[in-house]
C-alpha cells in the first residue's frame, strides 16, 4: 500500500498525543513529529518520483475554492527597499535569475505578466494541519529557465526572498526536476487578484507536489546552482535549517 505524505502528517499529529495544529512551534517542540518528518521523506525522494513520475497534483474547480486562504509565515516584510516597492505597487521592481546560467536576466512584474500564462487551482498543504484551495496565475518557472539557459552543471533553483524569518533571510530550494514540473510556476495572481503582502507580492513559488513550506513567498532573486552546501546552514531551506524539516517535501 502506498501512503501520502499527507496521510503520513496525519497519522504523525495523532501519534504525538492529540497535538493541536494551531501553528509550527507546537508541531517543533513534538520529537514524534520530527520523526515523521524524517521518516515520510521520501517514501525517499527516489522511489516518490518513481511511483509518481511527472504526474500533475490534482487541480480543483472554482465552485471548490476555499473562502478563506490562510497567510501564514511571514505575513509582512519589513525590509524598507520592499516597502517603497510595495508603496509603488511594484512598477520598479524587478526579477533577479542569475548564477549557472548562460543569460543572467532582469525580468520587471510587467515581462513575467507578458509571458504565456498558466492557471490553476490546487489545494495549499501545510505542515499545521490545515489545508486550503486557491486559484495561482503566471510563467511556469521552466520556461524562465529556459530563457536564462541553464548550463550544464546546474542542480538546483535556489529562491531567495525579502523576508526575514527568526533572524535569517528566507530562502528555499528545488531541484530541476520540480523546477520543470509544469504546475511549477512563479504565480503574481491569487484568486483573480494581484497578490497582496501577507500572501507573498509580487511573486511567490508554486511548486504543487509538495507541501506549503517549500512555496517560497517575496520571490526577488533565483540563482541556479549546482550545491545546496553554501547556502546558510546547507539545508536548502529556512525551515530545513532552522528545524529539520526535510529538504523534499513531495505529496
Amino acid at each position: 500500500m502506498i501512503v501520502s505524505r499527507r496521510k503520513l502528517f496525519g497519522l504523525g499529529a495523532a501519534g504525538a498525543g492529540g497535538l493541536l495544529l494551531g501553528g509550527c512551534d507546537q508541531l517543533n517542540d513534538s520529537q514524534a513529529f520530527k520523526g515523521v518528518l524524517k521518516g515520510a521523506t521520501g517514501l525517499n525522494l527516489r522511489t516518490h518520483r518513481l511511483l509518481m513520475g511527472n504526474s500533475l497534483a490534482r487541480e480543483f474547480s472554482e465552485a471548490e475554492m476555499s473562502p478563506v486562504f490562510k497567510a501564514n509565515g511571514s505575513i509582512s516584510v519589513a525590509d524598507p527597499a520592499y516597502r517603497q516597492q510595495l508603496a509603488q505597487q511594484f512598477g520598479g521592481w524587478a526579477l533577479r535569475v542569475d548564477g549557472l546560467v548562460r543569460q543572467p536576466l532582469i525580468l520587471p512584474l510587467t515581462a513575467l505578466k507578458s509571458m504565456p500564462q498558466r492557471s490553476q487551482i490546487t489545494r495549499h498543504d501545510c505542515v499545521e494541519g490545515w489545508s486550503a484551495i486557491g486559484k495561482w496565475q503566471g510563467p511556469q518557472l521552466g520556461k524562465v529557465l529556459e530563457t536564462a539557459g541553464l548550463l550544464p552543471a546546474a542542480r538546483y533553483a535556489v529562491f531567495h526572498c525579502a523576508d526575514i524569518l527568526e533572524g535569517a533571510p528566507y530562502y528555499e530550494s528545488i531541484d530541476l526536476v520540480d523546477a520543470f514540473h509544469p504546475q511549477t510556476i512563479l504565480a503574481w495572481r491569487m484568486n483573480d487578484q494581484p497578490l497582496d503582502e501577507a500572501h507573498g507580492a509580487p511573486i511567490r513559488l508554486r511548486v504543487e507536489r509538495q507541501l506549503g513550506y517549500k512555496q517560497a513567498k517575496y520571490v526577488m532573486r533565483i540563482e541556479l546552482t549546482d550545491s545546496l552546501a553554501g547556502f546558510y546552514r546547507g539545508g536548502g531551506g529556512h525551515w530545513e535549517d532552522a528545524r529539520g524539516y526535510q529538504w523534499y517535501a513531495g505529496i
